[in-house]
């Protein structure tokens, strides 16, 4: 069970919330519609911490996440702030640009398995 926040608590959380800015934003959501539209994903989540903001993509919303996209400013000067992680946890595209990894999912080859 998840602990429940009060909004009071929740905005005077003493860490800087990392989250992504509109135009990243942006780009994943014009892959996430595009893949709707294909029928592939039916439900995303957004979360944050101290660390990192992931966007989290799911087949069903029962789910576990098949894709999070991440955003994790510490991981900037290794191998680019910006990661595409699979449902195993092992990272699919890793970069500096999020478009950049973004493309991973246009060489992706997607079919509906039920």
């Amino acid at each position: 069970m998840q602990n429940v926040t009060q909004l009071r608590d929740y905005r005077s959380q003493p860490y800087a919330r990392i989250f992504f800015d509109r135009k990243e934003l942006d780009a994943i959501l014009n892959v996430y519609g595009m893949m709707v539209a294909k029928g592939e994903w039916r439900d995303y989540a957004m979360g944050d911490n101290k660390e990192q903001a992931v966007f989290a993509i799911f087949r069903r919303a029962s789910e576990m996440p098949i894709y999070r996209v991440i955003k994790c400013p510490k991981w900037a000067k290794k191998q680019g702030a910006f990661a595409i992680i699979g449902a195993s946890g092992q990272i699919l595209k890793r970069g500096h640009d999020l478009k950049i990894a973004l493309r991973y999912f246009d060489k992706k080859k997607f079919s509906v398995v039920d």
